[in-house]
């Protein structure tokens, strides 16, 4: 059995999941603030003994790559890294608006002709964004967007357009398109990778343990209106 350790601490939620094959086999979330220091290394322990007591071998460890919370996510790419050195396994890295989107497609039942835009709060109203589709597809890379009226346009125009994570909120009133559905109380959990993981397990899809970095992700772009540029 292929046993994942799956860490994810991009947002001020703190959380950890074991996998074997896809089953869970230990999950453990906290939504009380950032508290990543304090509790990732209680979370990991408890897995562990998860992982002797079903006398199974831990093969990899996976963790949210970012964008995201600078603090939270060199916490959990440190304890990432510590665990493969001190086990000897590989090191795999999940881009966390991809995590995101996963979360949205469970609750959403993955309308086949929507756009999923996963957000997750920058500055003032700065988002880190990357668009997919219902098959978890990249259709637009991971950006940062100052957003306002016509950033995601030229998506709303095709049809539905699902918002989510903890950047969507600040939109509402700003994408007042009727193809805009936004969604709450989606985040980025470790239970949510797992599938990526396993898939990234199976492909032998690994990191630079020594040299992997997370993904911080700092310029903004601004989108110029259709008017001023035809104008």
């Amino acid at each position: 059995m292929s046993c994942i350790l799956n860490i994810e601490t991009s947002t001020s939620v703190c959380s950890v999941a074991l996998s074997a094959n896809g089953e869970v086999l230990f999950e453990k979330s906290s939504f009380e603030g950032p508290s990543h220091a304090a509790l990732l290394g209680v979370y990991v322990e408890e897995a562990i003994a998860v992982v002797k007591d079903k006398g199974l071998k831990l093969e990899a460890v996976a963790v949210s790559s970012g964008p995201g919370s600078y603090t939270g996510l060199r916490i959990g790419v440190s304890v990432a890294k510590g665990l493969c050195f001190g086990y000897g396994i590989p090191l795999i890295g999940i881009p966390t608006l991809e995590v995101l989107t996963v979360a949205a497609l469970k609750q959403q039942h993955a309308e086949k002709d929507a756009f999923y835009c996963a957000m997750l709060d920058a500055r003032r109203m700065e988002v880190y964004a990357a668009i997919y589709d219902a098959d978890l597809k990249e259709v637009r890379t991971t950006s940062a967007d100052i957003v306002d009226a016509d950033t995601y346009a030229s998506y709303l125009e095709k049809g539905k357009v699902c918002f989510f994570g903890n950047g969507a909120a600040k939109c509402r009133e700003v994408i007042a398109s009727p193809n805009a559905v936004f969604m709450d109380d989606i985040h980025p959990l470790a239970v949510n990778m797992i599938p990526l993981s396993e898939k990234a397990f199976a492909e032998g899809q690994f990191e630079d343990v020594a040299y992997f970095e997370p993904f911080y992700l700092k310029e903004f772009q601004a989108t110029i209106a259709k008017n001023k540029v035809l104008g």
